[in-house]
C-alpha cells in the first residue's frame, strides 16, 4: 500500500501564506504525475495544481499567481507555497499521485491512482 503523508496545514489570516508538504516513496515521486486536490464542505473535490513527471504544470485558476506548485524528487517531495490565501481556500487538502495522469474516463486510465490523508487549510480572520 502506497502511502503518502502531507503536512503543513493550519489556520491563518486573509492574506496569509501556507506552505504543504507531501512526502512518499521514491518509486512514486521518480515515476507519477503528482497533485493537489481540495474539497470544501458540501463541495466536490477539485484539482489545485498538478505537475508532470517531466515538470508541466496546470493550476486551477481560482489560484493562478497565489499557488506554486514544485516537486522535488531527491527528497520524495511535493510542495504546495500558498500566498494572498483567501477563506474561499478553506478546504481539506489532498495529495495525489496519478501514474498516468489520463482523466478517470479514459479507457486506459492506470488504477494506480493514491491518495494522502488530507490536511486542513482554514482561512478565516
Amino acid at each position: 500500500q502506497v502511502q503518502l503523508v502531507e503536512s503543513g496545514g493550519g489556520t491563518v489570516q486573509p492574506g496569509g501564506s501556507l506552505n504543504l508538504s507531501c512526502t512518499g516513496p521514491r518509486n512514486i515521486f521518480a515515476r507519477y504525475f503528482m497533485g493537489w486536490y481540495r474539497q470544501a464542505p458540501g463541495k466536490q473535490r477539485e484539482s489545485v495544481a498538478r505537475i508532470t513527471n517531466g515538470g508541466i504544470i496546470m493550476y486551477h485558476d481560482s489560484v493562478k499567481g497565489r499557488f506554486t506548485i514544485s516537486r522535488d524528487n531527491a527528497k520524495n517531495t511535493l510542495y504546495l507555497q500558498m500566498n494572498s490565501l483567501k477563506p474561499e481556500d478553506t478546504a481539506v487538502y489532498y495529495c495525489n499521485a496519478d501514474e498516468d495522469g489520463r482523466p478517470n474516463w479514459h479507457p486506459q486510465k492506470s488504477k494506480n491512482v493514491y491518495w494522502g490523508q488530507g490536511v486542513q487549510v482554514t482561512v478565516s480572520s
